[in-house]
């Protein structure tokens, strides 16, 4: 028998809250700096934060530098860092690659408004690793869906997307809707209810927005079966509830379903990007979207976004149909940081040899997980990996919300602590970076080992 097997998951969750309560306390006394820091910052931002996802309770921590793996915030205090910038530093901090890069671009300018040779550069580097011929840039993962949306209307001349519920595509009010709905007001798993994730949208716009479960073929084809959908944007794989993977078939029916329909596919790789693999998400699961977003790590840590597409696809911007402006696209300093990360820093043998160091972690806190029989279990996709609080998989989002969040909140807390820093939402995952040792990597599950203890 193992060490939890006589244990009511009632009872873990009371031990998870008592260890939360201490480490609260501990949490608080430590990082006297970052409260005073917040508490200034509260006086002139809302939350004392640049983005709502970093606001946390009692206060999140304020970093003053980073290098390679680690950050270090205001008290002193110095974590290996498994958050990365919510999955956008594959290269890790100051890669002195990119900083060369960078540091050579500033000698001849950071702002041109007109094309570079970087520009056509860093598209044939993407087009190489996602089969896809022509790309634009952006400056963020949101405006690289928002962006690809509008194309796939162009070519459809429909109106209305379909997204997955719990899914996440930026903060633009088409994407904003069923993000982490309530499952009071959701409606039912097989059809779900679209509910705004914020005030400010519009009835017209959650009119527009059709939202289905992930991994069920069925409830797309009977969202796509009026013929009034201009794209099914998803993950390949989902990355705002843990990590949660298609199953067998479910993509490949995906594709064939909205082929089927006419509408376009988008792949929002935003999250999974680089990070999976030398051709990311969509190289990973052998499915070819008609376009496919990017940002985050593609940049090696300076705002970046893209989108690239199939020539029907971006012909739309082309003929001048569609319009894709902005005056920060295509920034030369940005370009650099790419060309860098692209083409010197995540090569195929790069990227194999993180995967694999990700593959003993995620081995080890399965190990402690099969061990002592907690409810847990781990996945992995590429470099990143996560531990979910339930004992069987998730498939969507309604899955995602039953497992145990007590369990989950008490680890990050114990982890924090002891110089383990990972995303505050409970359902990120970890991503380890190309600067990450085996010592760095392995911390992490020595950690959870002494949680799970």
């Amino acid at each position: 028998m193992s060490a939890t097997e006589s244990i009511p998951t009632r009872e873990l969750a009371e031990r998870a809250k008592a260890i939360t309560q201490r480490e609260l306390r501990t949490y608080i006394t430590r990082t006297a700096g970052s409260q005073k820091a917040t508490d200034r910052a509260r006086k002139v931002l809302p939350l004392g934060v640049p983005s709502s996802f970093q606001a946390y309770d009692p206060h999140p921590i304020v970093v003053r530098r980073a290098q390679a793996s680690w950050m270090e915030d205001v008290d002193g205090n110095r974590y290996v860092d498994y958050d990365m910038g919510y999955g956008a530093l594959f290269t890790g901090h100051c890669h002195p690659l990119v900083r060369e890069a960078v540091e050579r671009q500033l000698d001849n300018g950071t702002l041109f408004v007109t094309p570079c040779e970087m520009n056509a550069e860093v598209a044939e580097l993407l087009g190489e690793r996602y089969n896809l011929p022509m790309w634009r840039f952006t400056n963020s993962g949101t405006e690289a869906t928002m962006d690809a949306i509008r194309v796939a209307r162009g070519v459809t001349g429909r109106h209305k997307i379909v997204k997955v519920e719990g899914g996440y595509h930026g903060h633009h009010d088409e994407v904003m809707i069923s993000m982490k709905p309530p499952i009071a007001m959701a409606g039912p798993a097989d059809n779900p209810t679209p509910i705004p994730a914020t005030a400010g949208i519009s009835p017209a716009v959650l009119a527009g927005t059709k939202v289905i479960p992930y991994n069920d073929a069925a409830a797309l084809e009977r969202a796509l079966s009026d013929g009034d959908v201009a794209a099914f944007i998803v993950e390949p794989v989902m990355e705002n509830i843990g990590i949660c993977l298609p199953q067998p078939g479910y993509l490949q029916a995906v594709r064939e379903i909205t082929r089927k329909y006419g509408t376009m596919l988008i792949f929002d790789e935003v999250k999974t990007g680089i990070t999976a693999g030398w051709s990311g998400g969509t190289g990973a699961v052998g499915v070819q979207p008609d376009l496919v977003c990017l940002a985050k790590s593609v940049g090696g840590g300076l705002p970046l976004g893209a989108f690239g597409g199939t020539q029907e696809c971006m012909d739309q911007i082309t003929t001048g149909k569609v319009l894709h402006l902005g005056t920060y696209n295509g920034n030369p300093l940005c370009m650099a940081a790419a060309q860098a990360v692209l083409s010197q820093i995540c090569t195929p043998a790069a990227h194999q040899s993180v995967n694999e160091m990700n593959a003993r972690l995620v081995s080890a806190c399965q190990e402690t997980i099969d061990k002592t029989g907690i409810p847990a279990h781990t996945v992995q996709f590429g470099a990143k990996g996560c531990v979910t609080w339930s004992v069987e998989p998730i498939k969507n989002y309604r899955d995602y919300k039953a497992t145990d969040f007590d369990l989950a909140f008490a680890q990050w807390m114990h982890g924090i602590n002891r110089g383990v820093l990972l995303p505050p939402g409970l359902d990120e995952q970890w991503l380890i970076s190309m600067m990450h040792s085996e010592a760095d990597a392995m911390r992490y599950a020595d950690v959870f080992a002494e949680f799970v203890d």
